[in-house]
């Protein structure tokens, strides 16, 4: 009996070794999506610090690249002015299922990036440029690079594509208006009055004394905005990579660029004035333009700016806020993945 079990044993061992690898075991091994084995940053995991050349001399930017397409990469341009890529870590969620590469990427002045701490580096040209610069440096080009720019990214994607769109395969503009003074009037018109009066009136009496740095306007726009229009949670339950990009802003360009208001741009920023609505005709490579119904930038603009560029296409995000691709994840990242895909089978 004990021969009969065992050459029983032996019998199903060799058969087992003798059968051809499963379906799913073959498509593992052919699949090279996250192989890193031939790449130059594979000591690093994908991290690469790439020399950018200014004005003022030479400096270094972060990126990390995940995963391996030679149809398919995207080059996300995180907001600010002066955050990090690290409210981009939700993409890890979603990207590498669709195989999708992708580089995270803090600009000049950003915490994983060189900060000279100069202003005069701190002007939309320069930061195309930079972001010139960095494509090249990746190797990304007309075949296979897609530009996300999010809240001031999606200027820095406008400016870019305005310039150098010959270079792009698709643009995404995310949850970023066009025009800075159209932005202002929503924040003005729309946005403000939503708010309860009495701490309405309390913001605008703080502004007016200029206590943007008060712990009590910290506290009103914490409390009353920021979880109705810029991520519809509750603070403390704000994911990690959202506090730790705004743990780490860079608040002195923050405040240069896009000024101290919480409601539009005030003073003397930069940004201020900053309007390409008219010339979004322009953009003939395929767009999307993304934006949430409560979103601290006009989502009827974004749909209008969808029919303005040449081949556009708009996603509405019902349940999301500025930070839409965490308050309406699925409607985000399913719809950047469709018109990434669409784009690249032709059919946008």
């Amino acid at each position: 009996m004990k021969n009969l079990i065992l050459s029983l044993f032996i019998i199903g061992l060799l058969i087992s070794c003798n059968q051809k690898p499963s379906e799913n075991a073959q498509k593992v091994k052919s699949n090279d999506y996250l192989d890193y084995s031939e790449k130059d940053d594979k000591l690093s995991g994908g991290v690469k610090m790439i020399p950018v050349q200014t004005p003022v001399g030479e400096f270094n930017v972060w990126t990390k690249r995940v995963g391996n397409n030679p149809k398919m990469k995207v080059l996300l341009l995180h907001g600010g002015p002066g955050a990090t890529h690290e409210y981009f870590e939700c993409a890890d969620s979603y990207l590498p299922n669709a195989e999708i590469e992708y580089y995270y990427y803090d600009q000049l002045e950003s915490f994983y990036s060189d900060k000279p701490s100069d202003s005069s580096l701190w002007s939309v040209d320069r930061f195309v440029d930079e972001v010139e610069q960095v494509r090249k440096a990746l190797g990304l080009n007309k075949d296979n690079f897609y530009l996300l720019g999010h809240s001031w990214g999606g200027i820095l994607g406008i400016e870019y594509a305005l310039k150098y769109q010959n270079n792009l395969k698709g643009l995404i503009i995310s949850n970023m208006m066009s025009s800075i003074p159209d932005y202002i009037k929503y924040a003005d018109e729309v946005l403000g009055p939503q708010l309860d009066p009495e701490v309405l009136a309390e913001i605008k009496q703080l502004e007016a004394g200029n206590e943007f740095t008060s712990e009590r306007y910290a506290e009103l726009t914490f409390t009353h905005f920021y979880p109705e229009h810029v991520l519809r949670m509750p603070l403390e339950e704000w994911p990690d990579p959202v506090n730790r990009a705004f743990a780490n802003i860079n608040g002195d360009m923050y405040i240069t660029m896009q000024g101290p208001s919480e409601f539009g741009v005030v003073g003397d920023a930069k940004l201020k004035n900053w309007d390409r609505s008219e010339d979004l005709s322009k953009i003939t490579v395929p767009t999307l333009t993304i934006g949430g119904a409560y979103d601290t930038m006009d989502p009827k603009h974004k749909e209008w700016m969808a029919n303005e560029v040449q081949n556009g296409r708009y996603l509405h995000c019902p349940e999301g806020s500025h930070f839409a691709m965490y308050d309406d994840q699925e409607t985000y990242f399913n719809g950047l993945i469709k018109f990434i895909k669409d784009v690249d089978s032709g059919n946008m």
